[in-house]
Formats: structure tokens, sequence, C-alpha cells
């Protein structure tokens, strides 16, 4: 009997790298350790979950660096493909999926504004300010695409500290303006990212600004495309083939399946998988889900916000261990002085690029805008502050730059990844423990702050005019006659409002007889509902 468990578990050990089974029993037990730390700190003022989670993997990391006597930090390597394909694409697509769609595209103008014309701006400052930094310090072997690289990778903001503290209720416009610039921060950051790697820097020519513009517009635009249209296949699908009336999970399957798909699809494309995969939870979200059962709807709602939140959570752990890497700050060759006044320029440059673009852009919605639609200076000042912090993706583009560029020596690229791990580590824990305390005391004297549909009236009014058949006046309840604008009229005014309602005109008429949607209800046999239908069927025929 000995000799047979003997046997098993030797079988077990050459199945399973020790090592391997080592590192995720350790992630599992802090996951479940950041999970009970995140409860009991749910009201403290100055902490927040994803503090938590980044000072317990700093902590980790410091064990682990005390047992093997200094020797190594490391538990899991990061490696950015981890991280592109297994942790981003959950927590993205759960960003599409659970996105109040109506208050998400009435601030779409807002949130394209800041999320791609605000981070080229960035790009751009922190790509200047980088090439004369380094230039000024005698960093020379650091090539231009190095630096339009650092430009795209300090232009990936983290805004999760700050919605955590926002309220979709209490502050509808500044949580959907900072969670949607964040999303489309992501991309286009990565977009640029992509754009700059594809460009031949031994070329350049006149011509080269204008093929990175078309490189970003031809990415973004062909990786929305890609993310509706797999998002409309699962809804026309599910609905044509109704998985549910057998079962359930075949649902819940095919739809998470589909959503990873179209982001893989994207990827092997060299398309962003994460404007894809968005766009595809939005789709989804709008007609897949309700074409499903009532079982499936709860169970693909909590299943995405769950895993969503067991990767973010993982990525800050990992980040925090990560940064205890004693063999990248052993590689840099740099003193900590050098280390530290660097990691400050470049956060100087992101607090610069961030406000080079938030204030200016504000001033010019605010020309376009009246009364309570303006966004005041204290909505500006928590726009900028909430796209300051830097997170996972920030580093993920580092690794994948400068672990692997070939273009500059070994000791550049350990410290430029050091300082960069400096940058998001300075802006996740101080900037994040301010964060909250900071935003209650700027808008504590507002009892509703950020509501942005107290103007919503007027254009009501106008689209009920819109959307009459005749061109007559139309009494305004004063007995007095409200001329009918033109629709071109309307949209110069409220352009949001006028394309929402021709465009839920367009939905009603083509796109949900096709797709299903809100109104389609599978009816499942067995199902409670259906039990409850064919009670009230039996009592209305006696």
């Amino acid at each position: 009997m000995s000799s047979m468990v003997q046997t098993l578990s030797s079988m077990a050990n050459t199945i399973l790298d020790q090592s391997t089974v080592i590192a995720v029993t350790v992630f599992v037990a802090l996951l479940c350790a950041c999970i009970v730390i995140g409860h009991l700190v749910e009201k403290n003022r100055w902490a927040n979950e994803s503090i938590a989670a980044l000072l317990l993997g700093l902590a980790s990391g410091a064990v682990v660096l005390l047992v093997s006597k200094g020797q190594s930090s490391r538990v899991l390597v990061f490696n950015e493909d981890l991280f592109f394909i297994y942790l981003l694409p959950p927590i993205i697509f759960n960003a599409g999926f659970q996105v109040k769609k109506k208050r998400f595209f009435k601030n779409f103008s807002v949130i394209l504004l800041f999320g791609i014309f605000g981070t080229v701006i960035s790009f751009c400052l922190i790509t200047l300010g980088a090439f004369l930094l380094f230039k000024k310090i005698g960093i020379t072997s650091l090539t231009m695409k190095d630096c339009l690289a650092i430009g795209a990778i300090l232009s990936a903001t983290d805004s999760v500290c700050t919605l955590q503290i926002l309220s979709q209720e209490q502050t509808p416009f500044l949580y959907s303006a900072v969670f949607g610039e964040g999303v489309v921060n992501d991309a286009t950051s990565i977009v640029l990212f992509n754009a700059v790697q594809s460009i031949d820097f031994s070329n350049i020519d006149g011509l080269t600004a204008l093929k990175l513009l078309g490189n970003f517009l031809y990415l973004f635009f062909t990786s929305t495309i890609l993310g509706i249209a797999v998002g409309l296949l699962s809804a026309f699908g599910i609905k044509t083939l109704y998985f549910g009336r057998h079962s359930t999970d075949r649902e819940v399957a095919i739809m998470m399946l589909l959503a990873y798909l179209s982001y893989m699809v994207a990827e092997l494309l060299s398309l962003s998988g994460i404007l894809t995969i968005f766009f595809c939870g939005i789709v989804m979200s709008h007609y897949t889900w309700h074409n499903v059962t009532e079982s499936s709807r709860v169970t693909t709602k909590h299943a995405f916000a769950t895993l969503s939140f067991i990767a973010e959570t993982f990525i800050f752990i990992y980040v925090g261990m990560d940064a205890l890497d004693i063999t990248k700050w052993k590689e840099s060759n740099a003193s900590a002085g050098t280390s530290i006044i660097v990691s400050l320029a470049l956060f100087a440059l992101v607090l610069v690029g961030r406000a080079a673009f938030v204030y200016p852009i504000s001033c010019i919605l605010n020309c376009t805008k009246q009364g309570s639609e303006e966004i005041e200076l204290k909505k500006q000042f928590i726009i900028w502050w909430a796209g300051l912090i830097r997170g996972a993706v920030t580093i993920a583009l580092a690794y994948n730059q400068f672990s692997s560029s070939g273009t500059t020596s070994a000791n550049v690229d350990a410290m430029m990844i050091t300082c960069i791990i400096i940058v998001v580590l300075f802006s996740t824990v101080v900037f994040g423990s301010v964060t909250k305390p900071l935003i209650q005391a700027v808008l504590r004297n507002n009892a509703n702050p950020l509501t942005s549909g107290e103007n919503d009236f007027a254009s009501l009014e106008d689209l009920r005019l819109l959307s009459l058949e005749n061109g007559g006046a139309v009494d305004n309840g004063n007995n007095q006659s409200a001329p009918r604008r033109s629709k071109l009229q309307l949209f110069i005014r409220h352009p949001t409002s006028t394309v929402h309602h021709l465009w839920r005109k367009f939905d009603d008429k083509f796109m949900r007889p096709v797709f299903g949607g809100r109104g389609f209800v599978p009816f499942v046999p067995g199902s409670p509902r259906s039990a409850a239908e064919e009670t009230s069927d039996l009592n209305n025929s006696n």
C-alpha cells in the first residue's frame, strides 16, 4: 500500500511541476487574503482593494526575497503574454458588458475627445519630453522609436481607484466619462504602441506622421467593426439556434467563447483586442443577453463580473511581487538617485501631458454646452486626477518594449523597466490613497454634483417635435405654439440626443427583428416562468 502511495506521489510530481504548483498555491492564497482585506477596508478613508492588492504583492515579494536570501523574489515571472491573453480580456469584456449604454453613449463625444485626442496629445508631449530629458541626462542609447514607445506606455491610464470611489447614481457624468475614457485610453495607447512598432524608422520621411495616423485609424475602426460583427453573430446564432431549450450551460459557454474568440481573432489579425472585445461586450449586452433564458442572464452577469474581479486583483498582486525582482534592479546598474530622478521626471511628464488636454478640451466642450451640461472646474480636476495613476497595462507595454527591444543596451532597458515600475508604484499607492478623501472634499458642497440630465427636458421636447410626421406647430403647454425644428437644427443643438433617437428608431425597425434584444423572452419548458404562464393560461381557460 505504501509503495502504491509513493508511486502515485511520484507520478503526480512528474505530471505537475512542483514550482508551478507552489506558485499557483501562493497566488490563490493571496487572492483569498486580498478579498478578505478588501472587504475589511471597504469603508476606509485611505485604502481600497487595488492598493491592498498591490501592497500585499509587495509584502509577499519581500517575504520570498528574504526566504531566498536575496537571490530572487519571483514566484511567477511577469509575462506580457499572460497579461494580454488571459488577464486583460475578461476585464475589458466585463467593462463593455456591464456599462450603462445610454449614459455611456450620451457622453460619447466627451469620451472620444478625452480617450482618443487627449491620449494622442499626451503621447506627443511625453514623447517630446522624454527625448529632451534623456538627451540632457546623457542617455544616448535610446532611439526615437524607444521615446515614441515611452510616450505610448506612459499614456495608458489606470482609473480603477477612482472608479471604486465614484458612484454611477450620484455622479453619473463623471463616472461614465472617467470609465469610458479609461477603456478608450487603454485601447488608444496600445494601438499607438503597435503603430510605433510597425514603422520603419530607418526610412523616415515627411509621410511618416501620416502613416502613423493612418495606421492608428485603420486599427481603431477595424477593431471596432470586428467586435460589433462578432457580437451580432452571437446574438443571431443564439436567437436562431435557441440553445436554452436544451441546456442553459451551452448559452453561457457560447457567449464566453465567442467573446474570447473576438479578442484572439483581433490579436491574430494584429488589431486591437481591447477595442474588439469591449464593443463585443456592448453588443452582447444589448442583443445577445436578452436572447438567453433568465437563468443564463443571472449566470452570465455574475460570472463575467467575478472573472473580471479575480483578474484585476491578480494583476495588482502580480505587479506588486514583480516590483521586487532583484535581477532587474541589478541589471539596471543605476544608482538609487538616478532611478528616482528619472522616475520623477517621467511622472512629471505624465502630469503635464494629462493637464495639457483635460483643461483645453473641457473649455472647448463648454463652448458648445450650456447650463448644467458644462464641465465645471471641479469635474475637470477629478477627470485630470483620475488619469494620473498608471497600472498593469503600462508595465506590460514596458516589458514588451524593453525586455526584447534589441536596440538599446541591457542596462538602459533594465533601468527603463525599473523606473516605470517606480512610476506605477508611486502613482498607485500615493495618489491612489489620496483619491478617496480628495474627491470627497472636492464634491462635499455638491449634493448632486454630477447631475447631467437637468437640461434633458429641452432636448426631449425637441426630439418629440422631431418624431412628428407633420410639420405643424405643437402646443408647448402655455397656449403657445412651438415651431418644429429641422433635423439639422436638432443635430447641431443636441447631437448626441438626436443620434440616439434616430438610432432607436432604426434599432426597433431593423436590428431587433433580426438579432433579438429587449422584448425577446425565450420560452423554456419546465422553467419557473413557463410554469407560471401555464398556470395563468389554465386559469384563463377556466
